[in-house]
């Protein structure tokens, strides 16, 4: 599905409301599944947490073939369910995915849970899924990974910790990145009545078999939020948008949204269990330089409302970007490049120099990466544009055309 995006403007004051965040839904479904006595509520609509949900609810004790477990396109449910599965004891599952899943790298994962006792093995590629993994008590409590991976390896071993003997000691050699997704894995699981600490390089979470029962209401998804801090950015002064449910104590890392769109004259302001979103000035910087290692992904929402702006920018911190849906700093590129922009990038940055033309009409194409399709769609408020397979969208915010229609983007199918 292609769709074709026009928007002079937004109508001035507009409300959405956005479901909760697939970190911290993800993170949870599988702390549910270790502690069937906790309730969520509030969990996102997004396809990797249903298809996240599904395969806990789906998985079956071990028969005579092992089961089949396809989590499609989501990276989280492959790094959590890696874990999860292998702590399910007398259970056996091949966990697989999409083409591009079987792209994406696991064995520091796969590795550090062979620390511990588990046991894996590769079903195709060495280091890639699919996986078998044959579940078994795991007494080991001692684990290191390189402290720059992606936080998903880190939170996967973190969530099954407590249901292990005897907790995990976790050292991350080197500097960490994604240090506010570990701190929410650690929130979370503080939430349940779990002891954990972290100090310097070292985490440790205690042993914890059972809990007291628990109500949880997630926080809406701050990710899903950076399409819209975009489109008041790109907007005239006095445009405002409401969101919920968001609270100011967020755990979630992309709430650093809030700070950086100061820069491009977004004021955010809270009212119980929403937020404002108010263009109050074109404040622009000449260049904008940040460091987003603690959020990589508002780094696609920050370059394209940049080009929209017509300013120039420098991002690092984005070597993850590299073996996400796609590689995305390869695909901002090339999208970008198409719309009009000079953009380059290496491994862990992107530099992007200030443009005053945008080439109307532009496909985009959206490399099955649902980022891609709703970064790009805010520049329809400054050039027509054309989103390619933006059905991709469901990856982790369903809604999101229907919602942008409601608040004044003219959004037809080609």
């Amino acid at each position: 599905m292609n769709l074709h995006l026009q928007s002079s403007i937004v109508n001035l004051k507009s409300s959405v409301f956005i479901t909760g965040s697939k970190s911290e839904t993800n993170r949870l479904l599988l702390l549910q599944a270790l502690y069937p006595n906790l309730f969520l509520e509030n969990t996102s609509n997004s396809d990797d947490s249903e298809v996240m949900a599904k395969a806990i609810q789906n998985a079956q004790p071990a028969t005579r073939n092992p089961q089949l477990v396809d989590i499609h396109h989501a990276g989280t449910a492959m790094r959590f369910l890696t874990a999860y599965f292998a702590i399910q004891e007398n259970s056996e599952v091949v966990l697989t995915g999409s083409s591009r899943m079987k792209e994406r790298p696991i064995k520091i994962l796969v590795e550090a849970l062979k620390q511990l006792g588990a046991e894996i093995t590769y079903e195709e590629n060495e280091g890639f899924p699919p996986l078998r993994i044959k579940g078994k008590k795991l007494t080991q409590s001692k684990v290191s990974l390189p402290a720059n991976v992606s936080s998903q390896y880190i939170s996967a071993l973190l969530l099954i910790a407590p249901k292990l003997e005897n907790g995990i000691e976790l050292t991350l050699e080197g500097e960490i990145t994604s240090v506010p997704y570990i701190k929410m894995t650690l929130a979370l699981l503080n939430e349940i009545g779990v002891e954990t600490s972290f100090v310097g390089n070292t985490i440790s979470v205690q042993p914890k078999f059972t809990i007291q029962n628990s109500q949880f209401t997630i926080e809406s998804d701050w990710s899903s939020a950076s399409y819209f801090y975009s489109i008041i950015a790109l907007s005239p002064i006095g445009t405002e948008i409401t969101l919920s449910s968001y609270k100011p104590n967020s755990l979630q890392g992309d709430s650093a949204l809030l700070e950086i769109y100061k820069t491009f004259g977004v004021e955010t302001s809270f009212e119980n269990n929403i937020i404002r979103l108010h263009k109050t000035c074109n404040s622009e910087p000449e260049t904008l330089k940040l460091d987003l290692n603690n959020s990589p992904d508002i780094a696609q929402t920050i370059a394209v409302t940049c080009f929209g702006l017509g300013i120039s920018c420098h991002l690092n911190g984005l070597h993850t970007l590299k073996i996400k849906e796609t590689d995305r700093l390869e695909a901002l590129k090339v999208e970008l490049t198409k719309l009009g922009a000079t953009i380059s990038v290496t491994n862990d940055s992107l530099t992007l120099e200030s443009s005053s033309t945008i080439n109307e009409n532009s496909a985009i194409k959206t490399y099955q990466d649902h980022r891609m399709a709703m970064a790009f769609a805010p520049l329809a408020l400054k050039a027509p544009i054309i989103i390619e397979e933006a059905e991709v969208v469901s990856k982790s915010y369903p809604t999101f055309w229907v919602d942008l229609k409601s608040i004044g983007f003219t959004i037809s199918e080609l």
